[in-house]
Formats: structure tokens, C-alpha cells, sequence
């Protein structure tokens, strides 16, 4: 496709607007978990919850479980909508909520302090990368956790040094996003991950 092509879709798309995961945004969610295999080989954004693999839980199962969070209030995530379609999200929650850490050895030896939250994964659907999704998404989640009272809070991204990974391997978030809303590296926890942190005050609009 032509930039001017380009141009000319993205002038005819609604613009990117936020809200939050809940009740009334469920079935929105669900679409585009469905439209895209369940995200990451069927994981319904459960990964961060709950060990995957061992389980034992099948599609509907996980959809369940996620769904059941969801409405329980202790699943979050700011989604981002163009239009009445859900097109990505960035998924944030308390440290109770989302246990589950990547290189946990790692994290944890060099763990002062537990934050007050986790922002884990991010997806961005079919078509809709380059429109700055995950930049919505994140300035969402930091603007809901400011509502939520605040606090540290970290996130986990997958630093490219230059290389090209497929999608999967980012969906902990894009370093540049972390950085353009204020999170600084704290420590390094893998060969290209970092722990990130910044602290939001309450009733910021970060």
C-alpha cells in the first residue's frame, strides 16, 4: 500500500478513543480476542493470571475465566475502540490480580519493593498497527490506575536493540511507548528485558 494510500484510509477512520474493560466493553473484547485465534495460541489475556500450559483449560474454558475476572472487577485493561471496533489493548492490574512475571528468577532477586501495579501485555488487532494503538492504550491504563488511586508502577518490555521480532515476542509493550510516557529502566531482567517504572499520583491524567 502507497503512503498516500495510507493517508487517504487513515483520514476515513474513526479516531482512537479509550475505555476501560468491564461489563460493558466485554463483548467489543471478546470480538477481537475471537477474530484474532485467541491471542497468542488461544491465551484469552489470561497469561499474566495464571500459569497457561498446564491448566488443562480449553477455548471456552479460558474465555470463562476471563470473562468471570472481568465482571468480578479484577481483570483490567484499557481497550482502545476506532469506531464501535475494539482494536488493542494494554492489560494493567494489581500484583494480586497478574502474579505471573516473566523471568521470575531474575525479577525477583533484584526486587527491593513490589509495585502497587503490573502493566503486562499489549495487543494490537489485524490492520491497526502503525496508529499508534499501543500508545493509546498505555496512556489509558496510566490515566485509569490515577483514578485507582495511583502509585509505582512497573512494566516489562522487550528492548529490540535493533532486531526485528515478529509481534509475539513484544507483547509486552514496545519500549519506545514506556518511554514516551515517563518510565525510566530500573534493572535489566533478561538479555533484552527490562523492568520499567514510574510513579503516578492520584487523579493525574498521565
Amino acid at each position: 500500500m502507497t503512503r498516500q494510500r495510507r493517508t487517504e484510509n487513515e483520514a476515513t477512520r474513526p479516531p482512537l478513543i479509550v475505555r476501560p474493560l468491564d461489563a460493558s466493553t466485554w463483548d467489543a473484547f471478546a470480538r477481537l480476542v475471537e477474530a484474532s485465534g485467541g491471542v497468542w495460541g488461544g491465551c484469552w489475556c489470561l497469561g499474566f493470571h495464571m500459569k497457561l500450559g498446564r491448566d488443562g483449560l480449553s477455548w471456552a474454558q479460558r474465555r470463562a475465566a476471563k470473562e468471570q475476572r472481568v465482571l468480578a472487577g479484577t481483570a483490567h485493561a484499557a481497550l482502545v475502540f476506532s469506531g464501535e471496533d475494539c482494536v488493542g489493548w494494554c492489560q494493567f492490574g494489581t500484583p494480586e490480580e497478574l502474579p505471573e512475571v516473566k523471568s521470575r528468577r531474575r525479577y525477583e532477586q533484584g526486587l527491593v519493593e513490589r509495585p502497587q501495579w503490573r502493566i503486562t501485555c499489549f495487543f494490537t488487532g489485524k490492520g491497526q498497527r502503525r496508529r499508534g494503538v499501543a500508545h493509546a492504550a498505555l496512556a489509558g491504563a496510566l490515566a485509569e490506575i490515577a483514578r485507582s488511586g495511583g502509585g509505582t508502577v512497573e512494566g516489562y518490555p522487550e528492548d529490540t536493540d535493533d532486531r526485528t521480532l515478529s509481534g509475539s515476542f513484544l507483547h509486552t509493550g514496545p519500549m519506545a511507548a514506556f518511554e514516551k510516557h515517563g518510565f525510566i529502566r530500573t534493572r535489566r531482567v533478561a538479555p533484552h528485558r527490562w523492568v520499567m517504572t514510574r510513579t503516578v499520583t492520584a487523579g493525574d491524567c498521565p
